[in-house]
């Protein structure tokens, strides 16, 4: 397809701010619904570093569909601009799980792509977390190891750092700097979550998720080709533990 110098130029420029922000304006979105040459080629764009560009709301947004994509986070940036300095790879196992059971509070099932409720109070997403950790528990160490070969996630190792956390919900007075509480640690998640507008705060102890993040759950976040099957497995747990009981 042949395209004009206009319409690349627009399309760079689109890409551009993409590329140093992540999101593009207004503007820049109704230029892509405008023009299919535009957009095809801010998809090219999109495509040669891993990415798509999605609309959300009244904006565009760049989001990396590939470890190797340049836009992609690395394990050690989220240590190291979320985490404590002696941070392992179980804490950020632990996050993604976190993340997940936060996002999936919103949906009635894996399966489902529209948001069932408007707010998670922070005490629930607690809650809910414990729940997938107890039905992790459920299984023998044998049946965890061969869990943690199939879905390339240490489930031992993520029992063991939740389990090492103070479930108190200490006050900041109360917290050492050697002692993180589980509500601490969902507190980092979040401040993460915002940081990346995945939510937004609604209440003081509320979240919803943003219009970002219900695009990625449609698109992408259900689709076994992109979780591997973790969201079947961890919405099994509860489940399979009540009919077991």
């Amino acid at each position: 397809m042949n395209y004009t110098g206009d319409e690349v130029i627009k399309a760079f420029n689109i890409y551009a701010h993409l590329a140093k922000s992540g999101i593009a304006d207004k503007e820049s979105l109704l230029q892509v619904e405008a023009d299919d040459h535009v957009r095809g080629l801010l998809d090219q764009f999109a495509a040669e570093v891993d990415c798509v560009v999605m609309g959300a709301g009244d904006r565009l947004m760049l989001v990396p569909l590939a470890r190797l994509s340049p836009f992609h986070i690395t394990n050690e940036s989220l240590k190291r601009m979320y985490l404590r300095g002696n941070a392992v790879n179980a804490d950020l196992y632990l996050m993604y799980v976190a993340i997940i059971v936060l996002i999936g509070a919103f949906y009635d099932s894996y399966q489902t792509t529209e948001a069932t409720r408007n707010f998670l109070q922070m005490e629930e997403w607690m809650d809910l977390v414990q729940q997938r950790i107890n039905g992790l528990k459920e299984h023998s160490a044998e049946e965890l190891k061969a869990l943690s070969q199939e879905y390339s996630y240490h489930w031992a190792d993520i029992i063991e750092k939740w389990d090492a956390m103070d479930d108190v919900k200490e006050t900041a007075k109360r917290q050492s700097g050697a002692t993180i509480s589980r509500v601490s640690f969902l507190d980092t998640v979040r401040r993460f979550m915002l940081d990346q507008e995945l939510v937004k705060q609604v209440g003081p102890d509320e979240l919803d998720l943003t219009e970002k993040t219900k695009m990625i759950v449609q698109r992408y976040f259900m689709g076994r080709e992109y979780n591997r099957g973790i969201l079947e497995f961890l919405y099994g747990l509860e489940p399979k533990r009540k009919e077991e009981t």
